[in-house]
């Protein structure tokens, strides 16, 4: 024996298993199901949507017969925070969520050039990878000393690069560039940080390693070009040289060769003058031969 029972749908009941399914930069898919299975009728919910950073509300109206229900939450903000309340139309017990969106993206490329008394941090444009960032919103600058334990706060700008000066000679200081904050830096970008290390000489040796990979190649390449092309200047020249020197040792030898002989002949320049030594020397006058003048 059995017998069927139909339960009284209680719409008094709150939605169950409210829960975000994707989150991204601008908008958050979120998820529940409705308080009795297999509702025989559409159901009536309200999404209010709370910015715990602006402190407004929005509420959005979903309709719908499905036992589970996904929705999707558009316009937010990056890196914003929100209170997410779903409840049946007729103000049934509610139930909630708290999302955080993803933050902006971290600038790219960020590197330092020293100069004499200071250091420059240059980085991409933001908005070349996120259509959300406007340039107008700029940039912020933090700096961590290591050896002193403490961050400052040193700025904000719409350029894509900084001047830092000041720095103590043999601290280590830790670099980072984000996205400015909005509404008193609760909404902000994902910093890029970049290490600066002094090492007492007030010389960069910081960047990253492929930073810095790149910098010494760039400078070893064209040295390593030039210190080829001298090599090979030189050789020619050398080679040049011993050519000509072998030409003009053969043509010498040629103009002495002996055919007779079948040798080149060479003279050691002891017989030079001969004719001169075979002739009489010629002595002092004797004081009793007569002197006749013609």
């Amino acid at each position: 024996d059995y017998v069927v029972v139909k339960m009284i749908p209680d719409n008094r009941l709150p939605p169950r298993h409210l829960h975000s399914v994707h989150t991204g930069k601008t908008f958050v898919v979120i998820k529940w199901e409705s308080p009795y299975d297999s509702p025989d009728q559409d159901m009536l919910y309200a999404v209010a949507v709370k910015d715990l950073v602006r402190k407004t509300d929005k509420i959005y109206k979903v309709k719908t017969r499905n036992s589970t229900v996904e929705y999707t939450i558009k316009k937010l903000e990056p890196g914003g925070k929100y209170h997410v309340i779903v409840q049946l139309g007729n103000m049934s017990k509610e139930s909630s969520v708290k999302i955080n969106t993803v933050p902006l993206s971290a600038p790219d490329a960020l590197k330092i050039i020293t100069e004499n008394d200071h250091i420059l941090l240059f980085w991409k444009s933001l908005a070349l990878k996120e259509s959300n960032f406007n340039e107008s919103r700029g940039y912020e600058i933090h700096m961590f000393d290591s050896l002193m334990n403490i961050t400052a706060y040193l700025g904000n700008t719409t350029e894509n690069f900084f001047k830092v000066s000041n720095l103590k000679i043999g601290h280590n200081y830790s670099f980072t560039v984000q996205a400015r904050c909005l509404y008193s830096g609760q909404m902000c970008g994902e910093p890029a940080t970049l290490l600066y290390d002094e090492l007492g000489t007030g010389e960069d040796a910081s960047a990253t390693k492929a930073g810095r990979s790149t910098d010494v190649a760039a400078i070893v390449v064209p040295v390593l070009f030039l210190l080829l092309v001298t090599l090979g200047i030189g050789f020619v020249v050398l080679y040049m040289r011993h050519r000509r020197l072998q030409n003009s040792f053969t043509a010498f030898a040629n103009s002495h060769y002996s055919s007779r002989l079948g040798s080149a002949i060479f003279s050691s320049g002891d017989d030079l003058g001969d004719e001169d030594d075979e002739a009489p020397m010629i002595t002092g006058f004797s004081d009793d031969v007569p002197m006749v003048i013609a």
